[in-house]
C-alpha cells in the first residue's frame, strides 16, 4: 500500500481515543486486514483444488476488498488515513489480485493460451468444452463472509448430499488381569510392582483383590502346617488415579536419568537396554490400545497369589472377568558365587606344572548359593582366552518338597515358597591363561529371570564372576653367546651379554634372574696376556625393566658367567641351554717387522718389509712416504694372513724415508704402531720404451711411411741421466745396430734411417730398444715390444668409372644414386667430395673395396678432391674426377588458356567468373608428367572470424595430360582452390606423401558463388475471407501473408492463386524493392467459397539468380472464402440440468464467434474446433443469439435455440449434519432424509459399518432405493448398528449424481 502521509492532521478518527486509543485501532484493523487475506488464501486452495468456480470467490472477495477499504477510509484512523485516490488506487490493486487469483483475470502473452497469477491445475476435458458463467448474488456473497463452519464450509463433501446418521451399540464391559501374561517378582521387601489390568468399555469406580500368602492354600484344614494369611484390598478411583500418576512420574525420571546418562563421558549406545526393557512392555501396549480399551494397574508390595474378584463401573454394574484372574508375584531369584568361594589374589593365579605346557593340572572347586521358588535354572558360562563355552543347569530344588499326600495334592508349583540352596562348581584348570567363570541369569519356577549381576555394580559382578590366570613357567637363556662362542672383550670397553626371557607370562613379569660369575685362573691370564687383574667371583639377581622382554648384562672383565634361577613374579622357572657365558678379553694387535734394502748396480733402488702379523686378521697396516722435503703420503697394505711381504720402488730418484704407523685388525681399529724406520737414497734402475707403447697391449705398434729416408720414433726414458741407447734394425736380410748418446730429456725424438733396400722398392722393417746406459755406468737389457714400420711407395688414387660424356645418372628426387669408383692402395679409403653447386661444403666418406661407389641424394655435380688409404695420402684423377647427378622433373599443372580469368598478383591467385549457386562449374587443367596423374589439392572459403577454412581436401586421378576439374559450387561463399601435390608415375602419392609444392609455386585459383534468392511466407495460418472479398491484408500489423525475401534487391517475384472449387489458377509477376511483403493483389477478387492456395513459383534477385527449390512447408498458404456461418443442436431438447453439456454441430471455418443469453444476460464465446459442446452452470433460459466466424466475420444471427436450465435435486440426511446416536438393545433410531428440488423424488440410502479410521468409511452393509415420494422430508427406523448416509437424489428433471455422458463428450471431472 502506499505510505501517503494523511491528509489533514485536524481531522478525528471515527471511533474517539477515549474508547480505543490510535494505536489500538491501528492494531485492531491491521490484524482484521491480516485474517482477512489468510481466509483468502485458504480460498485460493479451494479454488485450486476443488471447486474450481472461479466467479464465485473473485466476487466474493471484490466484494470483501472493497468494503475493507471503505470501513478504513471511513475510520480515519491516524497513519492510515488515505487520500481518495489512494484509495481508489488500493481497491483497484487489490480487485486486479483477486482477478488474477482466481482466474478471472487471464492474460493472453501470444504464446497460444492465456496466463494468469494462478495457475490452473484443474483437468480439462478433450476437445473444446465451454462452461456459462455461474450464477452470482449479493446472497452468495453474504453467505461465504464468514469463517470456519458460519460460512457453510462443509469441509469438501459434496454439497448435494450432506450429512449422516450413525448408529451404536453400547458394548460389554471386561476386565482382564495381566493381559499380556507377564511374569512378576519383587526384588526386594521395600519394593512394590505395578501388575496391568486391561478394562474394555469400563471406567472402573472400585476394583476389589485378595492376596494369598505363596506356599498357602485355602483348601488346607486350619489345623494343618501350612502357614500365611490371605488379605483382602479394594482400590477406588481416586487410588487408581494415584497410581497412575505415581507411575507417569517415575517413567519421566526413568527418561531425565536415561537423557543424562547420555551426555556423559561414559555413555554407552548398550546402556539403554535395561531401561528400555524396563518400560518398553508398558509403552507398547499403551500404544496398541484400542479406542475402548483402558489400562490401570494394581500395586502389590509383597510376594503372593493375586486373586482379582471384582471390577465395578460408574453405572454400578459389574465387569466380566477374563479367565484367568489369579496372578503370581514371588520374590526374585538370586545367585552368586558363595563367600567361601571368594579367590584371593594369590588364589587367583595358579602356575603350570613343570612336566605340562596345557595347564597347571590342578582342578578348582567353588560354590553357587541360589535363592528362588524351585525348582531353578541357572545359566553360566566358563571363558578360557576368549573362547566362550555356556553352560545351563536345571531343575534345581532342594531335598524336602512337602513330602506329605496332602500337601503335595494341594500345594501347586507356582504356589510353593521361596528357598535358598548351594549348588556345587568344580572345574578343571586345563589350559593356559585366563580361565573367567561367570554367573549369567537365574529363572525360578514362575518364569522370572534374573540376570545375575542385574545392577552392574561392581559388588554384584564380582559375586557372579570368578577369575583365574594359569602362567606358563618363565624360562631363560643367554642369547649368541654359549659353549664355543664366546663373547669377545676388548681391553678398556665392556661388552653386552643379553639374557633372554621372552617365554614368560606377561602377568609374571617382572623376571627375576640370578647369576653367578666365576673369574679366570692365573694360569689363563697368563695364557692369555689379559692386562686385567684378578677378579673376585659374585652372585647378583637382575629383573627386566619395564616393556622388556631381556636384560642386558654388561661383562667388564674375562670369566665365565653363568644362569642360576629364574623366578616371575609369581612362578619358579627352569634355566635353558646355553645357561653360561665364557667373555674372553681379546689382546690389540702387534707386529714384527724387518726392513731390508734393495741394492742394484746404481745403487739402492728400493726396500721390503717382512711382517709377521699378531692379532684377528684381516690386518690393516699404514705407513708414511716422503721423498725429499715433499709433503708425506700416506699409503697402507692389506694382509688377510698373520704373515706378508712387499717391496718399495719409487721410479724416481731422491731421498726417501719410510715409517710404519698404524695397524688394524678384525677387533682393533687404527691401533699406534710404533714401528721401524728407514731412511734410503733412491736410485731407479735405467729403463726406456717406446712412447704410446701401452703395457696392456699384444704385440708390436706398427707405424707407415709414405716418403723421406728416415722415420721418427719416440722413447721414455727413466733412471739418472744422460743416457745412451742402443736400438736395433731388424730388415729382411740383416740387421744394424744404431747407438744414441748423451740423451738428457726423459722423452726424446729420435730419426731412425730406412734401409737403403726398402727405401727403393718399399717394404717392411723392425726397430727394437736393446740396452740403455745411465749416468753411473749402469747398463741394463731391454726387453720391451719394438716398432714394425711399413714403407710404401707407391700413392693411392681415386676415380669416377665412365668414359667422358657418360658419368652422370638421373634419378628420382629423393632417391639415392650410386656413383661408381675405381681405387688403387690398401684400404680402407678415405675420400673427400664436394658439389659443384656447394663447393664450400666438404663430404667425407670410407670404403673398404677398391671398386667401391659413392652414395648421394642431392642432384648436381659431384667432384673428387682427395683421397687416401691406411697408409698414404694420394692423387684424383683429373679427367675423372666428376660426375653428375640429375632428376627426374615432377609433374607441373596449370590453367588452360581457354579459361576466363583475371590475374592478382597479391596474392598470385587467378579470379574465376562469378557463378549463381547450385550451378555446375569447371575449369581445365593442362598436366605435364608421366601420366596417369593424381592430383591433391585444398578447398577452402571464407571464414567468419576472418581468413580461411579449409573445408576438404580432395584427390583425382586422370590418364590424360588435360583434365576437366569440378567446382564447388553447393553453397554460396568465396571459394579457393589450391593445388597442393601432384603426381605421376614417376611420383606417385602414396610414396611420396611429404613432397608437398612449396607454396608460392602452387596454383591458387578462386571463385564467388553467389547465393539464390529465396522467398517464404513468413507463418502458415490460414486467412479467411468472405465471398466477393479483395485479396488485400486484413490486418497490416500481423504476419499473416507476409512473404520474406532475401537476396540482392529488387526482386522479380512470380506468384500463382488456385481455387480448388473452380480448378483455375491465376499467374502473378510483380516487382519487390524490399525485403518483406505483405500478401496484396487488389486485381484478385473471390468469386467462388471453398479453399485457394497460393503458390510462390519462383524469385529471381538483381544477380540474376533464381531460387532452385523452394521450400516446400513455406511455399504455399491457404486462403479460406466462406459465405455464412450456421450452428446445429445435436439434439432438440427443451429441459436441461445445471452441468449438462449442451452439444452442437459447428459449419464454416474456424474459429466460431457464438453469442448466446442466459436470463437475459448476453455472452460471448470462441470454438476452435466443431462439434461445440458448453456446460449450463446457470439455471434459467439458456438462448444462442448469433455466430460468426473468419475472425467473427460473416456473422449471422440465430432465433430458434432456446433452452430452460433446471438446478440440480439435493438431499440431507439428519438435516445435513453429522448425527452420532447410542442405543441399547430392544431400542429403535429415527432417520430422517430432507429432499430438496421438484417432486416426485427417487433417492438411495445405505448402511456401512463403523470405522476405526477417521474420515475412511466403513464396509457397506446394505443399500435401498425409494421411489415415488412426493413429500420433502421421509424417515425410516432401524434398531441395527451403522452409518447411514445418501448416496443418489432424483427429481422430475434432473439427478444428482448426474448421469456420465456418452458417446463423444467426456468427463469433466
Amino acid at each position: 500500500m502506499s505510505t501517503e502521509p494523511p491528509r489533514s492532521s485536524q481531522k478525528k478518527p471515527l471511533i474517539p481515543e477515549s474508547v480505543v486509543d490510535v494505536p489500538s485501532q491501528r492494531l485492531y484493523y491491521l490484524s482484521l486486514g491480516a485474517l482477512v487475506q489468510a481466509i483468502k488464501v485458504i480460498d485460493v486452495f479451494r479454488y485450486l483444488f476443488f471447486d474450481g468456480q472461479h466467479a464465485h470467490y473473485a466476487f466474493k472477495w471484490l466484494f470483501v476488498d472493497f468494503l475493507y477499504c471503505t470501513v478504513l477510509s471511513a475510520l480515519r484512523i491516524p497513519r492510515l488515513d488515505y487520500a481518495k485516490s489512494v484509495v481508489l488506487v488500493q481497491i483497484l490493486i487489490l480487485w486486479l489480485l483477486d482477478g488474477f487469483m482466481f482466474g478471472a483475470v487471464t492474460v493472453n502473452l501470444g504464446l497460444g493460451g492465456n496466463w494468469s497469477f494462478v495457475p490452473s491445475i484443474r483437468f480439462t476435458p478433450p476437445g473444446d468444452i465451454a462452461s456459462t458463467a455461474p450464477r452470482f448474488s449479493i446472497g452468495d456473497v453474504v453467505t461465504t463472509l464468514g469463517i470456519g463452519s458460519l460460512i457453510g464450509y462443509n469441509g469438501g463433501k459434496d454439497p448435494h448430499l450432506l450429512g449422516q446418521h450413525t448408529v451404536r451399540m453400547s458394548p460389554i464391559s471386561t476386565a482382564q488381569l495381566n493381559p499380556y501374561a507377564q511374569t512378576f517378582c519383587i526384588a526386594s521387601p521395600g519394593q512394590s510392582i505395578l501388575i496391568p489390568l486391561l478394562l474394555n468399555n469400563t471406567s472402573p469406580t472400585s476394583i476389589k483383590y485378595r492376596i494369598t500368602s505363596l506356599g498357602f492354600n485355602e483348601a488346607v484344614p486350619s489345623n494343618s502346617k501350612a502357614v500365611g494369611k490371605v488379605e483382602r484390598f479394594e482400590l477406588s478411583a481416586k487410588d487408581l488415579k494415584a497410581i497412575e500418576t505415581a507411575r507417569q512420574e517415575s517413567l519421566q525420571v526413568a527418561r531425565v536419568a536415561a537423557s543424562v546418562k547420555r551426555e556423559t563421558d561414559d555413555y554407552d549406545e548398550y546402556d539403554d537396554d535395561d531401561d528400555e526393557d524396563e518400560h518398553s512392555d508398558t509403552q507398547s501396549s499403551t500404544s496398541s490400545l484400542q479406542k475402548s480399551q483402558s489400562l490401570v494397574h494394581v500395586r502389590v508390595s509383597k510376594p503372593g497369589v493375586l486373586h482379582l474378584e471384582r471390577v465395578m463401573d460408574s453405572s454400578t454394574v459389574e465387569a466380566r472377568l477374563v479367565y484367568p484372574t489369579t496372578l503370581s508375584v514371588a520374590p526374585c531369584p538370586t545367585a552368586s558365587f558363595s563367600e567361601n568361594s571368594v579367590l584371593s589374589e594369590a588364589q587367583s593365579v595358579r602356575c603350570a606344572a613343570p612336566d605340562l605346557t596345557s595347564g597347571s593340572g590342578e582342578e578348582l572347586e567353588m560354590n553357587i548359593d541360589v535363592y528362588g521358588v524351585p525348582p531353578l535354572s541357572l545359566r553360566w558360562y566358563k571363558d578360557v582366552n576368549g573362547r566362550r563355552e555356556p553352560f545351563m543347569v536345571e531343575g534345581i530344588e532342594g531335598g524336602d518338597v512337602h513330602s506329605t499326600g496332602v500337601t503335595r495334592r494341594l500345594v501347586s508349583t507356582t504356589n510353593r515358597g521361596p528357598e535358598q540352596l548351594s549348588v556345587p562348581l568344580t572345574v578343571s584348570l586345563n589350559a593356559l591363561g585366563r580361565h573367567s567363570y561367570v554367573l549369567e541369569s537365574v529363572t525360578d519356577a514362575l518364569g522370572n529371570t534374573v540376570q545375575a549381576s542385574a545392577d552392574g555394580s561392581v559388588a554384584s559382578l564380582a559375586k557372579a564372576t570368578r577369575t583365574v590366570n594359569v602362567l606358563k613357567r618363565p624360562s631363560v637363556a643367554f642369547r649368541h653367546c654359549g659353549p664355543g662362542n664366546p663373547a669377545a672383550l676388548l681391553i678398556g670397553s665392556d661388552t653386552a651379554l643379553t639374557i633372554d626371557a621372552r617365554s614368560a607370562d606377561s602377568l609374571d613379569y617382572p623376571v627375576d634372574v640370578q647369576v653367578k660369575y666365576n673369574p679366570p685362573s692365573d694360569e689363563d691370564l697368563a695364557a692369555t696376556g689379559s692386562t686385567n687383574s684378578k677378579q673376585k667371583p659374585w652372585e647378583k639377581t637382575m629383573s627386566t625393566l619395564e616393556n622388556r622382554t631381556d636384560i642386558s648384562l654388561r661383562a667388564t672383565a674375562p670369566g665365565e658367567y653363568s644362569i642360576t634361577r629364574v623366578h616371575g613374579k609369581y612362578c619358579e622357572g627352569d634355566v635353558l641351554s646355553p645357561d653360561t657365558c665364557q667373555v674372553v678379553e681379546r689382546p690389540k694387535p702387534t707386529a714384527e717387522i724387518e726392513w731390508k734394502k734393495i741394492h742394484e748396480c746404481s745403487g739402492d733402488t728400493g726396500v721390503s718389509a717382512s711382517l709377521v702379523l699378531h692379532g684377528t686378521p684381516p690386518f690393516l697396516v699404514w705407513y708414511t712416504e716422503q721423498k725429499d722435503k715433499e709433503a708425506t703420503k700416506d699409503r697402507f697394505k692389506t694382509f688377510h694372513s698373520s704373515r706378508g711381504e712387499f717391496t718399495i720402488q719409487p721410479d724416481r730418484s731422491g731421498h726417501y724415508i719410510f715409517r710404519f704407523v698404524q695397524l688394524s685388525d678384525a677387533n682393533y681399529k687404527k691401533v699406534p704402531l710404533d714401528g721401524p724406520s728407514i731412511n734410503q737414497v733412491v736410485h731407479p734402475p735405467a729403463s726406456a720404451d717406446f712412447t704410446h707403447n701401452s703395457p696392456q697391449a699384444r704385440g708390436r705398434k706398427t707405424i707407415s711411411s709414405c716418403s723421406g729416408d728416415k722415420v721418427d720414433v719416440e722413447v721414455d726414458l727413466k733412471g739418472t741421466g744422460p743416457w745412451n741407447l742402443d736400438l736395433q734394425i731388424v730388415g729382411p736380410r740383416g740387421s744394424e745396430i744404431i747407438q744414441i748418446g748423451k740423451i738428457k730429456k726423459e722423452r726424446e725424438r729420435i730419426q731412425i734411417p730406412i734401409p737403403a733396400v726398402i727405401d727403393k722398392n718399399g717394404g717392411s722393417f723392425e726397430i727394437d730398444l736393446g740396452n740403455v746406459e745411465d749416468a753411473y755406468g749402469c747398463k741394463r737389457s731391454i726387453s720391451v715390444p719394438g716398432i714394425a714400420v711399413n714403407v710404401r711407395r707407391v700413392k693411392p688414387t681415386a676415380k669416377f668409372y665412365g668414359a667422358e660424356g657418360k658419368r652422370k645418372v638421373t634419378v628420382l628426387q629423393g632417391e639415392r644414386a650410386t656413383l661408381p669408383l675405381r681405387l688403387t692402395g690398401a684400404g680402407p679409403w678415405k675420400l673427400k667430395y664436394r658439389r659443384a653447386e656447394a663447393p664450400q661444403q666438404i663430404f667425407t666418406d670410407t670404403l673398404n673395396n677398391p671398386n667401391d661407389e659413392l652414395k648421394v641424394t642431392e642432384r648436381g655435380l659431384y667432384e673428387i678432391t682427395e683421397v687416401s688409404d691406411s697408409q698414404c695420402p694420394g692423387s684424383v684423377f683429373e679427367d675423372s674426377a666428376d660426375y653428375l647427378v640429375d632428376w627426374v622433373p615432377r609433374p607441373v599443372a596449370k590453367l588452360s588458356p581457354e579459361i576466363e580469368t583475371s590475374y592478382e598478383p597479391f596474392n598470385g591467385s587467378h579470379l574465376l567468373l562469378p557463378i549463381c549457386e547450385g550451378n555446375n562449374d569447371h575449369v581445365d587443367l593442362d598436366l605435364t608428367g608421366r601420366p596417369p596423374f593424381q592430383i591433391m589439392y585444398n578447398v577452402a572459403r571464407d571464414a567468419e572470424a576472418g581468413g580461411t577454412k579449409i573445408i576438404d581436401q580432395p584427390t583425382f586421378s586422370s590418364i590424360q595430360p588435360r583434365t576437366r576439374f569440378q567446382l564447388h559450387t553447393a553453397e554460396a561463399a568465396r571459394i579457393y582452390y589450391e593445388v597442393k601435390q601432384i603426381g605421376d608415375a614417376a611420383y606417385p602419392l602414396a610414396k611420396n606423401k611429404n613432397a608437398v609444392i612449396p607454396r608460392s609455386q602452387r596454383l591458387l585459383f578462386e571463385q564467388q558463388v553467389l547465393q539464390r534468392p529465396t522467398a517464404r511466407f513468413k507463418i502458415r495460418n490460414r486467412i479467411t475471407y468472405c465471398l466477393n472479398d479483395v485479396l488485400t491484408p486484413h490486418d497490416n500489423s500481423g504476419s499473416d501473408g507476409v512473404v520474406v525475401l532475401s537476396g540482392t534487391l529488387p526482386f522479380r517475384l512470380k506468384l500463382s492463386i488456385k481455387n480448388l472449387a473452380r480448378s483455375e489458377v491465376h499467374h502473378e509477376s510483380l516487382v519487390v524493392a524490399d525485403h518483406t511483403w505483405r500478401l496484396n493483389l487488389p486485381s484478385y477478387t473471390f468469386k467462388s467459397i471453398g479453399p485457394h492456395q497460393v503458390t510462390i513459383d519462383s524469385v529471381q534477385d538483381a544477380s540474376g539468380c533464381e531460387q532452385t527449390i523452394p521450400d516446400p512447408l513455406y511455399r504455399t498458404i491457404w486462403l479460406d472464402v466462406a459465405e455464412t456461418a450456421a450452428i446445429v443442436p445435436f439434439d432438440r431438447r427443451e429441459h436441461f440440468c445445471m452441468g449438462e453439456l449442451a452439444q452442437f454441430q459447428l459449419e464454416g471455418t474456424p474459429p466460431w464467434a457464438i453469442g448466446y443469453r442466459i436470463n437475459g444476460k448476453t455472452y460471448n464465446q470462441e470454438a476452435k474446433v466443431s462439434p461445440f459442446a458448453i456446460k449450463q452452470e446457470q439455471p434459467g433460459e439458456f438462448a444462442v443469439t448469433s455466430i460468426a466466424h473468419q475472425q467473427k466475420m460473416c456473422k449471422t444471427a440465430v432465433t430458434d435455440l432456446r433452452y430452460i436450465v433446471h438446478p440440480l435435486p439435493s438431499a440431507q440426511v439428519g438435516h445435513g449434519k453429522g448425527i452420532i446416536q447410542d442405543i441399547h438393545e430392544g431400542d429403535q433410531a429415527e432417520i430422517v432424509f430432507t429432499l430438496i428440488g421438484e417432486p416426485p423424488f427417487t433417492f438411495t440410502y445405505q448402511r456401512a459399518e463403523l470405522s476405526t479410521k477417521k474420515g475412511v468409511q466403513g464396509k457397506v452393509l446394505e443399500t435401498h432405493t425409494v421411489s415415488g415420494v412426493t413429500t420433502r422430508e421421509y424417515s425410516i427406523f432401524s434398531a441395527l448398528e451403522g452409518t447411514w448416509t445418501i448416496t443418489f437424489i432424483s427429481d422430475r428433471y434432473c439427478r444428482y449424481p448426474p448421469a456420465q455422458p456418452d458417446g463423444t463428450v467426456d468427463k469433466i471431472r
